[in-house]
């Protein structure tokens, strides 16, 4: 096993925790709604600032499932192109979106991050009970952030599987 193959390998399993640590957020969210849906029914005291949470909590979960994707490379990938082209054509195109989402993901990191900076600077909070949204949302930039360090591993095992040293059946 090489040394990249050990680092897609710890990656893979730091980004599913994290995306574990989100889908519990889901489930937090989800047992929120059923409270409020049943306290509504009931006619109890319903959570208070329930939009509130949901502001907060989505984007983190949203946010934490994308390394987990990067890295297990479960996103949208166009075979045609091998087919018609060549296996190494194919290669060449994986490596290129690759990248492509590797720029995405920088160019989206930079701008949460100056939008959690203003929303810090502006001392923004939530609507209802007035949660300070800057705690959340630096979770939510840091999770993605993550994405550029996994999709820079994406992209080097895709040169490596590209390079001419390497035989192809590996």
């Amino acid at each position: 096993m090489t040394r990249l193959d050990r680092l897609n390998q710890r990656a893979t399993t730091v980004t599913q925790r994290i995306a574990l640590l989100g889908f519990s957020g889901l489930v937090l969210i989800a047992l929120l709604t059923f409270y409020d849906g049943a306290a509504r029914y009931l006619d109890l005291p319903r959570v208070t600032g329930f939009s509130d949470f949901g502001e907060l909590l989505f984007p983190i979960v949203i946010a934490s499932c994308f390394p987990a994707l990067l890295i297990q490379q479960k996103n949208l990938t166009i075979r045609v192109l091998g087919r018609f082209a060549g296996e190494e054509a194919a290669g060449w195109g994986d490596m290129a979106a690759a990248f492509a989402v590797l720029i995405f993901f920088i160019l989206l990191g930079l701008n949460l991050a100056q939008m959690t900076l203003d929303f810090y600077s502006a001392g923004r909070t939530t609507a209802t009970i007035e949660i300070p949204t800057a705690p959340f949302w630096m979770l939510t930039t840091s999770m993605l952030l993550l994405c550029i360090p996994i999709q820079l591993l994406v992209v080097l095992t895709h040169l490596r599987d590209l390079s001419p040293l390497r035989t192809r059946h590996d």
